[in-house]
């Protein structure tokens, strides 16, 4: 009996021992926590075939800090919304600001971004391809939610310029992103759809800087079609990794309709990927070459050699600004979705084709440096966009059109892609807005979402919660 006492002593010790071997992390999984409700009567028109309150790219529509989640929207009367709940809150305080939505393009979404350093909410709206409207909170406001009152008074004045910084007349896409150290950076686009070029801006506390352009529209791209001289870059994300380096999948959109086999399509073409070490100042490819040094000529182009990790030509209605995420160990992942040849190799109407026929792919860097495709086996059933979350085991989930998870572990290679909600009790319209920062904060898949309707008949807007694998 002495000797199986001290056998089993010792297996314990060796199960505990921190090196030692331990059970395996576990696979993907959501469950469904609750859904709370933000406005009974949010605007609604579809342009674009989306939404304003709920186009996937902004950045961010929704998101969680310090124990507290905010969220953006427009009300039905147009004007901009901003909430806040505590996270163990069922409900939203709001605060109604006094900019009203200028038109009824889905483009002009509401965008939030924390400034770390001052404690400050940022917000920029209401733009597409014009000017832009810019407010903030006081300073602190985001470090004591607790004891500080949600009013109006807790707002600036809206801005048509950021302090002062005007940027730009041709203002599209604006996305925050929170650097290590704690600024505030706004990625933008400069100029218009086929013909546009991305830059940077920078908030250090105190005041915005330009950082200037850092992707270009000139060059010659040719297909088997034809070729095109004018193009802008569009981004699938801008996000830093744990360790500090900043990156971005991109897809290029030319202006140039006779690149493509029928005009039909849309001329996207090219999964693209670079990244930066030093916040933004100067990009390299994959290879680490460098290809941008921003706010200088030598920016981003359709021409510089090591760009594209994914080649398609643009006769398959490849989607822009899809969704990425770098895992624990700073790899990048990316959803794209387009229609695959085995549909036929020309689409003749992007919305109706990708409805139809669209898949997405979850395309990843591996340990090793190669980068590799993997098909979701799960049809869009609409012509949007599908989001791409990491759980803190590094398994994947894609957020699909009207909220449908679909999700595939790490241990697997990420080859086993399974449904795991459907989403058909949400009645959502189509895209969803992630709250990023939530999954890492308290492990919680949040997105904010909006019941669908017809014509411009207000409808519900909505965050649900899934909890993610402990």
């Amino acid at each position: 009996m002495r000797r199986r006492t001290v056998l089993a002593t010792a297996i314990l010790a060796a199960v505990a021992t921190p090196g030692t071997a331990r059970a395996a992390d576990p696979g993907p999984a959501v469950s469904k926590q609750g859904t709370t409700r933000l406005d009974a009567q949010a605007v609604f028109f579809v342009s674009y075939d989306g939404l304003v309150n709920n186009n996937s790219f902004q950045k961010n529509g929704l998101l969680t800090y310090k124990g507290y989640q905010y969220a953006a929207w427009y009300t039905s009367t147009g004007n901009a919304v901003v909430g806040r709940r505590a996270l163990t809150a069922s409900s939203w305080s709001t605060v109604t600001l006094s900019h009203v939505l200028k038109t009824s393009d889905s483009h002009n979404v509401i965008s939030m971004g924390v400034s770390e350093v001052d404690g400050r909410l940022h917000l920029n709206m209401d733009s597409h391809s014009d000017g832009y409207f810019y407010v903030k909170s006081v300073a602190g406001l985001l470090d004591n939610p607790a004891t500080t009152a949600w009013t109006s008074s807790v707002f600036g004045a809206v801005q048509t310029s950021m302090d002062g910084l005007a940027l730009t007349s041709q203002f599209t896409y604006p996305q925050f992103v929170s650097t290590p150290e704690g600024r505030l950076q706004l990625s933008y686009r400069v100029g218009v759809s086929g013909n546009g070029r991305n830059a940077l801006a920078e908030y250090d506390g105190s005041s915005w800087t330009a950082l200037g352009e850092w992707s270009a529209s000139t060059g010659t791209y040719t297909s088997s079609h034809g070729s095109s001289t004018a193009r802008n870059m569009y981004l699938h994300g801008i996000d830093y990794d744990a360790a500090g380096r900043l990156h971005s999948f991109f897809t290029w959109r030319e202006q140039n309709a006779a690149v493509m086999c029928n005009s039909g399509g849309i001329t996207n073409h090219d999964t693209g990927y670079v990244y930066s070490t030093d916040r933004g100042r100067t990009w390299r490819n994959d290879a680490g070459t460098l290809v941008a040094t921003t706010g200088t000529s030598d920016t981003v182009a359709v021409t510089d050699s090591g760009l594209v990790v994914d080649s398609l030509n643009p006769d398959h209605s490849l989607m822009n600004q899809e969704s990425q995420w770098t895992d624990s160990t700073g790899l990048p992942h990316a959803i794209i979705s387009y229609v695959p040849g085995r549909f036929g190799q020309c689409t003749t109407n992007y919305v109706a084709d990708r409805t139809a026929n669209g898949r997405a792919f979850h395309v990843r860097k591996n340990a090793s440096g190669s980068w590799q495709k993997t098909e979701i086996p799960v049809p869009l059933n609409s012509s949007q966009r599908t989001k791409l979350v990491l759980d803190k085991y590094d398994n994947a989930y894609a957020v699909f059109p009207f909220g449908r998870i679909a999700a595939a572990s790490k241990a697997s290679g990420y080859t086993d892609w399974t449904l795991l909600y459907d989403g058909s009790d949400l009645n959502a319209f189509g895209e969803v807005v992630i709250d990023e920062m939530r999954v890492r904060y308290d492990n919680v898949l949040s997105f904010m979402y909006q019941e669908k309707s017809s014509g411009t008949t207000p409808s519900a807007l909505h965050v649900v919660d899934f909890a993610l694998p402990a």
